[in-house]
């Protein structure tokens, strides 16, 4: 089977949606797939284009088995959203008329949103090589911008509602992250048959219990002694990081560190919050590669998943608890819904989101208790490896391409 996966954001750039396309890319490709990957030079979430990217048009590389190839776009970076909108425009243009041709044939084009941008260039270019369309959709856009108050101009809501329903009634099938998300697009009017969740995952191999924790408490800065609390992941206006620091603020007095690892466009106001407050042990530290997660999740006695306390987020699973879960850590989350089954299902503590009191005790609890943080680890570790192994989960959607392109493995 060929496959053409666009998306306007890939690897090298760090964040969750860069994680699972990658790994459904290299693992199609194990299968004997011819897989390619058409996205945009990397620039996200600071809107620098690293060296050897600068200045090129076109640029084609071969990664674990499978094709990148990336064009040209507006650099920008995760803040404003008329800048954001014109870098989304810039490669959904350039998509078509440099990677388009290019990109080779294809049976299917599989299109990760956000944003509908991608969809449009996807859509092109299915038709243009006469091959099937599957959109992702790993955000209720603009559902979500709707509700966090980005978006309050009803002609533009309503517009924009047409459009992400047009993308997909017209894709051959929609792949979403959530159960939530499904009932949403089935009470809307999308038809059932072509609706299928493939949640994310985890790198059951990249990700696993022990490992030395020196190294990333040292590279963090905490103390002998000190309980290291990790929040590793975007910085978003959707994650509620101000309530991780006032719940800090209520564990001053004791031997507790909270270090924040990523960026994101509500950074600024997380730093703010932490430097009003005088909080002498929590720090912030800028996003690391992939393949660096791994040591900081080893030296974790706790890690944390927050979201802001907003009905449509009921139907979010953010990926990180994957992540948390295959490194053997105690997690405490800060969500309702689908995730807060997912947490609590594998083990974890979860309190109400924007609760500071409430979060500062579940840390507590476990910071105090090394016995049972070590029980939590080994039944999350379980629970994944049971349900959310993500070569399994990546087989599952290859059917879904399969059933929809009607290719099949050769006897």
């Amino acid at each position: 089977m060929r496959t053409l996966i666009v998306t306007h954001y890939f690897p090298p750039e760090i964040g969750a949606p860069q994680a699972r396309l990658s790994d459904l890319a290299r693992f199609w490709s194990e299968t004997g797939d011819d897989v390619t990957v058409l996205t945009g030079m990397p620039n996200h979430p600071t809107g620098i284009i690293p060296e050897e990217y600068r200045g090129r048009p076109r640029v084609v590389e071969e990664t674990d088995g499978y094709r990148v190839m990336r064009t040209w776009l507006y650099a920008t970076a995760n803040e404003g959203i008329t800048k954001k909108t014109l870098g989304h425009l810039s490669f959904m243009a350039s998509s078509v008329i440099l990677g388009g041709w290019r990109s080779g044939r294809a049976d299917v084009v599989v299109v990760s949103s956000p944003t509908f941008f991608s969809i449009f260039s996807a859509w092109v270019l299915a038709k243009v090589k006469r091959a099937r369309l599957v959109v992702e959709v790993r955000d209720l856009w603009p559902a979500i911008f709707v509700e966090l108050g980005v978006l309050t101009n009803r002609q533009a809501i309503w517009l924009l509602e047409r459009l992400e329903l047009w993308a997909y009634r017209t894709a051959d099938a929609v792949v979403v992250v959530s159960e939530g998300f499904r009932d949403d697009l089935l009470r809307r009017g999308i038809d059932a048959a072509k609706v299928h969740t493939i949640r994310n995952g985890v790198d059951l191999s990249r990700f696993q219990p022990g490992g030395d924790p020196a190294p990333g408490r040292a590279r963090l800065g905490i103390a002998e002694g000190e309980a290291l609390v990790l929040y590793i992941g975007a910085h978003g206006i959707s994650h509620g990081l101000v309530t991780v620091a006032d719940a800090a603020d209520r564990l001053r007095d004791r031997s507790v560190h909270v270090a924040f690892v990523g960026e994101g466009a509500a950074k600024r106001e997380l730093e703010e919050r932490v430097t009003d407050l005088g909080l002498t042990k929590v720090s912030l530290h800028p996003g690391v590669a992939r393949d660096e997660v791994a040591s900081l999740l080893a030296a974790a006695d706790v890690c944390l998943v927050p979201l802001r306390d907003i009905p449509l987020f009921s139907t979010f699973i953010p990926s990180k608890i994957f992540e948390y879960f295959g490194a053997g850590k105690a997690v405490v989350g800060a969500v309702r819904g689908e995730a807060a089954e997912i947490l609590r299902g594998g083990g974890a503590l979860v309190v109400d989101p924007g609760d500071p009191h409430a979060l500062a005790g579940a840390i507590a609890s476990l910071t105090d208790d090394p016995e049972r943080r070590a029980t939590m680890g080994m039944r999350g570790r379980q629970y994944v490896e049971e349900h959310f192994d993500r070569r399994r989960l990546a087989r599952r959607y290859r059917e879904i391409l399969q059933s929809v392109t009607g290719c099949q493995d050769a006897e």
